[in-house]
């Protein structure tokens, strides 16, 4: 037995070593192997606008600085990008911008703002030029902002309209055994209305009908500007698909030139005077982002305005660049309220929302934030449900016309198994000293006094949040629960209902928050800094996360993502306020 011990603990050992090894071979490859050569900006440049790694606003920074050499991503985010682009229309060395065969995963308010700053860029007297092999809808329309549009001659360009698809698990309910027990408040709370039926409401069919109206009248009203061609035109090539092909697309003044990609680059070097044959000087967003990033000063004054951002899903717990949590965000606020030279706050929210404990924690920071300097919202993609709860009592709150907010409603969600344990001889019984000693069991039927309890917190939470509304945005309780109910609306809806102030984006509400605090120079400083540890970035090596590539593969994109939605619900903890329905526009 010692024996086998011993060749136990060797193996053991040798495993160890062999982890301990590779990971010290890869810290040093980082430190000390990473981007040595130094980015110049050449003269007579273009800067090639490649966002396929971008996602979020804020790229995030860690506590600790062995995460922020180590931690994945490209440690740019959107914003980083937008003052990049501020940045270019002044430098002498940058000629233009090129959009080559763009894609990305920004949602449309991102892309509004990213296509806001393409507009300002123009304004310098600098070209902006796109070419694209093919253009999705979401791609052209920021590609649309361009002076000239280049597509592919076997290409295509994807224009009509929006849609929106929702899933229904009644039936496979039914079948499975596996029943999603709900309570809710509102009519419109349709997070949970898949679990419940096997058809859309007529009050989901109302929402999601006036939010995609909404958006697509932001959408071509952009496109509309930036290509000289009316919003009634645009609807009319988008009811008949009149720009399907590069031919079509040209015809109806979509594009301006249907070429090969040589030709696009032929122009460039025209624009630029370079001979063609010679190559010409180009940059990519992201490095001359990080150039900045690491080269720019900070103003002379004192002043600052915080910006935090609150960017995924609410949950509870430290958080990170993908889930707002109370510990980061309580953390942030706090310093940024007690830092003298901090004059006011930016809050940049883009989340569908979540956990209603987490959200009202925040919410409960912010108040005490407001007191002693004001706090202004900025919203991105989403600000619906626990997203608008931890926005509504800032003092100024700016959305983009098609950001998606409100969505002021909580539920609950129970998974049950009782049909399914009983189709396979599993049975279960209780036993307890007092009426209601024991905990919700799954495996069985729900209990009528249980779920009335249940019920009760969830209109508990339901009326404080329209109680905080009410408060932060000056209404009455009737009022607030007249345009609540679970409702989603676009941010050009949300100003005309009073839960929005102004439209804008975060360079409007920085500009706002100025002027809140009485102040012209300022610098600014970004939240939160994570406290993660090296056993947080473990979890997100390539071999932790092969699982999930490996079910992707296998079951495909779109089954998979109906299998995330499903453990998705099942996971989530307590009462949520959390957008109505998930939602991809495309």
């Amino acid at each position: 037995m010692r024996f086998l011990g011993n060749v136990l603990a060797t193996i053991v050992g040798l495993f160890v070593f062999l982890m301990l090894f590779f990971f010290g071979i890869v810290l040093i490859a980082v430190v000390f192997g990473g981007d040595t050569e130094e980015v110049t900006i050449k003269n007579n440049s273009v800067i090639e606008l490649n966002l396929g790694h971008i996602k979020n606003d804020y790229a995030g920074k860690y506590k600790d600085p062995w995460m922020t050499i180590l931690a994945d991503g490209e440690k740019v985010g959107l914003s980083d990008i937008i003052n990049a682009i501020e940045s270019a229309k002044t430098d002498d060395d940058i000629k233009g911008i090129s959009i080559l065969n763009e894609e990305s995963e920004l949602g449309i308010a991102q892309r509004k703002a990213l296509r806001d700053a393409l507009e300002d860029f123009k304004k310098s007297g600098k070209f902006v030029m796109a070419y694209a092999n093919s253009y999705s809808q979401k791609e052209y329309y920021l590609n649309s902002v361009a002076n000239t549009i280049y597509l592919n001659p076997v290409g295509d360009l994807d224009f009509k309209g929006l849609a929106a698809e929702i899933m229904f698990f009644k039936d496979f309910q039914d079948k499975t055994g596996v029943k999603m027990e709900v309570i809710r408040h509102g009519k419109y709370k349709s997070a949970v209305e898949p679990f419940l039926d096997n058809k859309m409401s007529d009050a989901n069919r109302e929402q999601i009908s006036a939010l995609l109206n909404s958006v697509w009248s932001s959408i071509t009203a952009d496109i509309s500007k930036s290509r000289n061609v009316s919003v009634a035109k645009l609807n009319e090539i988008a009811n008949g698909l009149l720009a399907r092909t590069p031919e079509m697309a040209k015809a109806e003044k979509l594009v301006d030139i249907v070429a090969y990609e040589d030709v696009y680059h032929d122009a460039i070097r025209k624009a630029l005077k370079v001979e063609k044959d010679k190559d010409y000087n180009k940059i990519s967003i992201l490095d001359y982002t990080r150039k900045l990033l690491t080269t720019s000063t900070s103003f002379d004054t004192k002043d600052k305005i915080a910006i935090i951002y609150a960017q995924g899903e609410i949950m509870s717990g430290e958080g990170d660049i993908n889930t707002i949590g109370e510990g980061s965000m309580r953390r942030s606020l706090i310093e940024a309220r007690k830092d003298k030279n901090v004059k006011a706050i930016v809050l940049r929210i883009d989340s569908p929302g979540g956990n209603a404990l987490t959200s009202d924690l925040i919410w409960r920071e912010i108040e005490l934030t407001k007191k002693v300097k004001p706090v202004v919202v900025s919203m991105g993609n989403y600000a619906a449900s626990g997203g608008y709860y931890i926005a509504c009592n800032a003092n100024t709150i700016f959305a983009e016309n098609n950001t998606i907010t409100g969505s002021i409603g909580v539920f609950g969600i129970l998974p049950n198994f009782t049909q399914l344990a009983t189709k396979i001889g599993l049975h279960s019984e209780q036993v307890k000293t007092n009426e209601n000693a024991a905990e919700y069991s799954p495996f069985l039927p729900l209990d009528e006094k249980f779920k009335a309890v249940t019920l009760e917190g969830v209109e508990h939470i339901y009326k404080t949040f329209v109680s905080h509304v009410a408060q932060g945005r000056k209404m009455t309780f009737a009022q607030v629960d007249s345009i609540a109910q679970g409702r989603v609306w676009s941010g050009s809806e949300a100003v005309k209902i009073g839960l929005v102030d102004k439209i804008g984006g975060l360079d409007d509400a920085l500009k706002e928050a100025a002027k809140l605090a009485k102040i012209k120079d300022y610098s600014t400083q970004n939240f939160p800094e994570f406290e993660k540890d090296i056993n947080d970035l473990l979890e997100n090596l390539p071999f932790a996360k092969s699982k999930e590539s490996f079910i992707k593969e296998e079951l495909g994109e779109e089954t998979y993502r109906i299998m995330e939605q499903i453990k998705r619900m099942q996971s989530q903890k307590g009462v949520q306020a959390i957008m109505p329905f998930e939602i991809k526009i495309n």
